[in-house]
């Protein structure tokens, strides 16, 4: 079935307008935000420790150490974008050893 919908690339894609396209990959991230759990532990940054959900990690670890943990993957996020949206071409050729450096991070 997904193998026959290759077929519908050319043709019948070219009639699809690309603000409804848009609009559906739009959808599909903000959709796909709900239940992130680097969402979640962001938006902890802004609550107080008497309003946390009771999710496992925040009854086992202290609010000191998930909000370090959540600045050291924004991190690693911003300098991810920084180098993969980069308009120099050789920041580009670096993006794999950007994300082998990262590894031991992690």
């Amino acid at each position: 079935m997904i193998g026959m919908s290759l077929f519908l690339l050319p043709y019948p894609l070219a009639y699809i307008p690309t603000a409804v396209l848009d609009g559906l990959f739009l959808y599909m991230a903000v959709t796909g935000l709900y239940g992130n759990q680097m969402l979640d532990r962001i938006l902890l940054l802004f609550m107080e420790q008497a309003a946390y959900p009771p999710t496992h990690y925040i009854r086992r670890v202290p609010q000191r150490k998930i909000h370090m943990f959540t600045f050291c993957q924004a991190l690693q996020l911003t300098t991810m974008c920084l180098v993969g949206f980069s308009p120099f071409l050789y920041m580009k050729t670096a993006f794999p050893f950007i994300i082998l450096l990262l590894l031991p991070i992690r």
